[in-house]
């Protein structure tokens, strides 16, 4: 009875949050070698052209020697939010390899970095990766402290004027090498994950999500806890939610066309990690549909990991409020 599997829930909450609570002694973050140093801007060697090639198809290798093939005549404009809390050393490096993505696939792009007042100074290397890319290709929006994820978006959409939306993070965890797989699928009528008739199985993906659970795709650099954490975090928001068959609800890795996030953004919600599960729970019952490509996760080098206790019970407390109102 709907009494009795609301029972079971309760207590399966009552358990995670128990359980979240553990201490471990675990490192999350792989060693650096001694002789690493942080990056600067000094490191970009390569200077961004502010001109973009005209091409028709662009095909590109990726690790397991298949190839990639994508529709560079459509001249679309490719955003990319990066919201940033504490990531002086990993901006340069995210940007570098955002550029060449995205000059090896000859696709326009412009980066945007939300930065909330971070202490780390992170603001003022944006300043200067902005002096290297120019403004017209890297935009800066700064905000007077943290104000949460949701927004950050909203504010990096509202800077943006690109055709589709990537969001990303911006500490190295989503490497940018995925971008053009993620695209292709966007561009194929043939990927998407609901079972619905053959007509809407037709229409492109208006989501395309980097997923960790999928064949390909999984994580490195995290201890037994934190993959743990995940998966049942995981397991429990895909038992729980309808979302069109999406893998990993909770990623945040992604390709949206503007339209659908611009129509998605203002509906939801949630704050923290449970605001990635709620983009996909409303995209899914407005009708869009969703695409995925298996990534793999790695755990930041630079910096320390935002994710903790507080921000797991916001989680579930996320999960409990849209598997009652969803």
């Amino acid at each position: 009875t709907l009494r009795g599997f609301r029972a079971t829930f309760r207590v399966v909450l009552t358990i995670l949050i128990i359980f979240v609570s553990i201490p471990t002694n675990a490192s999350p973050h792989p060693e650096v070698p001694d002789n690493e140093s942080s990056a600067t801007c000094e490191d970009l060697q390569t200077c961004p052209s502010s001109s973009s090639s005209s091409t028709t198809t662009t095909t590109i290798g990726s690790d397991d020697d298949n190839t990639t093939t994508i529709n560079t005549n459509n001249k679309m404009l490719y955003s990319i939010i990066l919201p940033t809390y504490n990531e002086r050393d990993n901006l340069p490096l995210i940007a570098q390899f955002l550029h060449d993505t995205f000059a090896q696939s000859a696709l326009p792009y412009e980066i945007v970095v939300v930065d909330d007042s971070s202490p780390d100074n992170t603001l003022e290397v944006a300043k200067s990766l902005q002096k290297i890319f120019t403004e017209e290709r890297f935009r800066i929006v700064s905000r007077p402290g943290k104000l949460g994820l949701g927004s950050a978006y909203s504010a990096g959409l509202k800077a943006s004027s690109g055709d589709r939306i990537i969001l990303m993070d911006a500490d190295l965890s989503h490497h940018p090498k995925f971008i053009p797989q993620m695209i292709s699928v966007m561009d194929d009528t043939n990927n998407n994950n609901d079972d619905d008739d053959d007509t809407n199985k037709k229409k492109k993906p208006d989501i395309v999500s980097g997923t960790r659970y999928r064949p390909g795709g999984g994580v490195a650099g995290w201890d037994a806890f934190r993959k743990l954490t995940s998966c049942g975090a995981n397991f429990l928001a895909t038992f729980l939610l309808s979302t069109g068959g999406a893998s990993d609800l909770t990623g945040s890795f992604r390709l949206y066309e503007r339209a659908a996030l611009e129509e998605i953004l203002p509906r939801v919600q949630s704050r923290g990690y449970a605001f990635q599960m709620e983009i996909l729970v409303r995209a899914h019952r407005a009708g869009m549909r969703i695409g995925e490509v298996p990534i793999t996760f790695v755990d930041r080098i630079y910096g320390e990991s935002k994710l903790g206790a507080n921000e797991i019970v916001m989680y579930l407390k996320g999960l409990l409020t849209l598997f009652l109102t969803t």
